[in-house]
């Protein structure tokens, strides 16, 4: 008999630290689940991910489409449940939420969360914020931002191991409940062109169509593509779109169709019917990927909107804060504005900060734009410097005309330039049509009670506005006179972190998931999708409003942890903090390992007080270990 060979035992895994899952609470009630309402205890022997989140956040939309595989794959033993949370006074709404949940497509259990009561209880200080809750209900992982799907479709894998072992897992159907479809002509339609024969063409987005309808602009006269979520060139019939938004004319046969979800640009011919891919890959760009080059080849990230200025069409990138531009003479694509950082920050093009850019529109000689976080209206100079006309920053908004420096506007979506000069802005949270005349300074309301507009286009002396939530376009004489409103201003609904004067430790927790490390070798790495070298392994940017705020620690470096020094003279403001993180495949065997990106930008209310917290803690990825 041969002397057996002694098999090394394999490390145990690090104990997962499990707290109690607090219980989920909404004044809002359940969405989804054909009207039950549940607690933690129905949903025991689950496992169950919260995903915290706001329907006007472009980040969780991402995360909402990066949940759809996980939920398919694990659909017996993982029920998602998203717990809304609102930022603006809007979103507290129950039929918002009601809205927004069938507008994305949303196919799991939704609590509506209007007062952020299990936002709270679970300490969460970031839209997107991924939960995971283990089958006996214990939470035993938290992640914030994007790109975290594949660290808990591991981590599910595992728990479903041990707790089918342990008999503590339970399978079967969950218990989302589909809503009724609603028979109407547009679903949610985003935005709206008027074609050369004087019909209009909408973008049809819930149901991934592109709609042409006759001049009365009801009549349906044909229906571009299949209406099957999907990135698929063809013919009208067969072409599929992603929730489809912004259009732009490019010639009087040539629509350029921003294809938000598929992060593309498709041509459309108008006499043919027939639907290319002009720019993108289908993949959403990631910090690191290329910035410039052939379209075809280069990553976007949720296009918005798309208007043609100076010669290319611009392009509203929402998913990344910046204006990009194609460019038709020769196929290529590159940032034209904006640096990723998510803010309200004027100057050249290279150095403004935007925040989720929506809707364009061009005149000869500026390209208008509505930055909807920031609820401002805002413009480029063909001199290549960025303005502001209407806005302050992420948190301030409201209802309120005016000299343009107090105005206030509630999450925008739509520009459109008027005959006159001035600039019709579709104030979607505000239910109404605004104006922002550049001779006089001055706001004005020209309409109200548009049930979320997001863009309009002009009609011989008409204005026809798209209002969204109504599934319709509806025509409007342009007013000679403004409509006078009651002012009121809002400020995010967050309350504010009390810390402590003097200096600030800031720590961005990040644990990479299991079978990852966090790779610190000065040696290439690429993601995940095919090779894209993504730089450093870490990378923290911090400022602040108002910039006294911050007297040290400001900038960008690469750890993620941070003294900062804050001015109690000024007593308080917001720290925007942006962290990003790259787990790489922990596999010695493999030269150069695929990597995970994981990204996340903060925006956190803070008040300066005497005796509070010395120490954030923010959690990018993991638990933190001094709570």
């Amino acid at each position: 008999m041969k002397d057996s060979v002694p098999v090394p035992t394999p490390a145990p895994a690090p104990r997962r630290v499990r707290v109690r899952a607090p219980e989920l609470v909404g004044e809002g009630g359940w969405l989804n689940t054909g009207g039950e309402r549940y607690s933690l205890a129905d949903l025991r022997g689950r496992i169950v991910v919260l995903d915290f989140w706001t329907f006007c956040c472009i980040n969780c939309l991402h995360v909402l489409d990066e949940l759809r595989e996980l939920e398919e794959k694990h659909r017996d033993t993982v029920v998602v449940v998203g717990v809304h949370s609102p930022k603006f006074v809007h979103e507290a709404e129950h039929r918002a939420v009601v809205d927004a949940v069938e507008r994305y497509g949303v196919t799991h259990p939704v609590l509506d969360d209007p007062e952020l009561a299990t936002w709270k209880q679970y300490a969460v200080r970031a839209w997107p914020t991924l939960v995971v809750i283990d089958p006996e209900g214990y939470v035993v992982a938290q992640h914030a931002g994007e790109g975290h799907v594949h660290a808990i479709e591991r981590l599910v894998t595992e728990l479903e191991a041990e707790h089918g072992a342990k008999g503590t897992l339970r399978r079967g159907d969950g218990p989302y409940v589909a809503p009724e479809p609603e028979p109407t002509a547009l679903r949610f339609p985003g935005k709206a062109l008027v074609l050369p024969g004087g019909t209009f063409l909408v973008s049809d987005t819930t149901r991934h169509q592109l709609v042409e309808l006759a001049a009365d602009g009801e009549g349906v006269v044909r229906r571009i593509g299949s209406g099957v979520r999907g990135l698929a060139d063809g013919t009208a019939a067969t072409a599929a779109f992603n929730e489809p938004q912004g259009l732009a004319l490019l010639d009087d046969s040539t629509v350029v169709v921003a294809d938000t979800v598929n992060h593309a640009l498709r041509r459309l011919d108008l006499t043919t019917g027939d639907v290319t891919t002009l720019a993108g890959t289908g993949k959403q760009w990631w910090q690191g990927s290329p910035t410039a080059g052939p379209a075809r080849d280069i990553d976007l990230s949720s296009p918005w909107d798309v208007a043609v200025f100076d010669g290319r069409v611009w392009i509203a990138m929402a998913g990344v804060h910046q204006l990009w531009a194609y460019d038709p003479a020769d196929g290529t694509v590159a940032v034209a504005a904006g640096t990723t950082n998510e803010g309200l920050v004027d100057g050249p093009v290279a150095e403004a900060w935007f925040a989720q850019p929506s809707g364009l529109a061009a005149t000869p000689d500026r390209l208008w734009l509505a930055d909807s976080e920031t609820s401002a209206l805002r413009w480029v100079d063909r001199e290549g410097v960025v303005h502001t006309a209407v806005g302050t920053g992420l948190f301030d908004f409201g209802h309120r005309d005016g000299a343009a420096g107090q105005a206030l506007l509630q999450h925008p979506l739509g520009v459109t330039v008027l005959p006159d000069g001035s600039v019709a802005v579709s104030d979607t949270y505000n239910h109404a049509l605004r104006r922002y005349d550049p001779a006089t300074g001055e706001v004005t309301t020209l309409a109200t009670d548009l049930r979320e507009p997001s863009d309009a286009v002009l009609a011989g002396d008409d204005i026809v506005v798209v209002e969204s939530a109504r599934h319709r376009l509806t025509r409007l004489r342009l007013p000679e006179e403004a409509i006078r409103v009651d002012s009121v201003a809002h400020r995010t609904r967050r309350a504010a972190t009390e810390v402590a004067p003097g200096t600030l430790r800031l720590d961005v927790i990040f644990q990479a998931p299991a079978g990852q490390k966090l790779d610190t070798l000065p040696r290439a790495r690429t993601d995940a999708r095919g090779g894209t070298p993504i730089g450093p392994s870490t990378r923290l940017l911090v400022s602040s409003t108002p910039p006294e705020l911050l007297l040290k620690g400001g900038g960008a470096d690469t750890g993620l942890s941070r003294t900062l020094e804050l001015d109690p003279a000024v007593g308080e403001g917001v720290l925007h903090v942006s962290a990003m993180a790259a787990s790489c495949d922990d596999d010695p065997a493999t030269e150069y390992p695929a990597c995970h990106v994981h990204q996340q930008d903060w925006g956190v209310p803070v008040r300066v007080t005497e005796g509070a917290a010395d120490r954030l803690p923010l959690v990018l990825a993991g638990t933190d270990p001094d709570q």
